[in-house]
């Protein structure tokens, strides 16, 4: 059993070597092309990210949120109503609607003309 395992770590070492050579080798000949050469290497780990890279998302699913489901139904109720109103009537600061309008927008929630918002 010593015997197999010696000639399978001297064949892993061997084939280690080799691509230690064929690295090398693409390297040079990326530098030669005008490539990056050395590319950086990461560090074993955590994968690059965070949660994006894993799947899982943090927080909870965007426009769940009571607010954007709030103003979408000010705005099927008073078509043509502008960020200012609407932050009047839901007694929130504008910069807050300045984020979720344009995301109900993209989602085809809802529509911009002018300075109004109107149901889609």
């Amino acid at each position: 059993m010593p015997d197999y395992v010696d000639t399978a770590r001297k064949a892993i070492d061997e084939q280690l070597a080799n691509l230690r050579e064929e690295i090398k080798r693409l390297e040079s000949a990326a530098a030669a092309l005008g490539g990056r050469g050395t590319t950086r290497r990461r560090r074993p780990g955590r994968p690059r990210g965070g949660a994006a890279a894993t799947g899982r998302r943090r927080g909870r699913r965007r426009g769940s949120g009571t607010r954007a489901a709030q103003a979408q139904k000010l705005v099927a109720d008073n078509p043509g109503i502008t960020i200012r109103e609407l932050a009047d009537k839901m007694g929130i600061k504008q910069n807050y609607l300045y984020r979720v309008m344009p995301q109900l927008e993209a989602d085809k929630k809802v529509r911009k003309k002018d300075k109004g918002w109107f149901p889609a």
